[in-house]
């Protein structure tokens, strides 16, 4: 497959592997999240697990209550089920390896999502809301205090 970099907001999404690629068993990507930039909010899968590994920068990286510090080298599991989010607090371009299993997203996923974020006007959150569940996606509640 070659390399699919997928815009969404300030996130940039670069797709390494997807279903077709793997037989369905997983989804592999790389995650460039600027300084201070506007991240997804708190969610769970309902049929995926999760890991993200630190590549370059630093991520906050939050799963159920447990805080992680992702940077290079460092991982979190988001196991399906489990609440997650994260934000980069640095002042550097933080990037991540994620591999869901089984393939549930594809870039097909961060496309739809891009499409109606990138409406004009304010944010169609109903919109989003009924992209993110047709993946497999709920939105959960974000903790006060906690933001990009």
């Amino acid at each position: 497959m070659e390399k699919e970099h997928i815009k969404v907001g300030q996130l940039e999404i670069v797709f390494l592997a997807a279903k077709a690629d793997t037989d369905g068993h997983a989804d592999v990507f790389e995650l460039r999240v600027p300084p201070g930039a506007r991240v997804p909010g708190a969610h769970h899968h309902t049929g995926m697990d999760e890991v993200i590994t630190g590549l370059e920068g630093q991520l906050t990286y939050v799963v159920g209550d447990r805080v992680f510090e992702v940077g290079p080298g460092d991982h979190a599991v988001s196991p399906r089920g489990m609440r997650h989010y994260f934000v980069n607090r640095s002042d550097r371009m933080a990037r991540a390896l994620v591999v869901g299993t089984p393939a549930t997203l594809g870039p097909e996923y961060f496309r739809e999502v891009a499409t109606a974020a990138a409406a004009p006007g304010p944010p169609d959150m109903q919109k989003i809301i009924a992209v993110m569940r047709k993946y497999g996606l709920e939105p959960q509640p974000m903790p006060a205090g906690f933001g990009g």
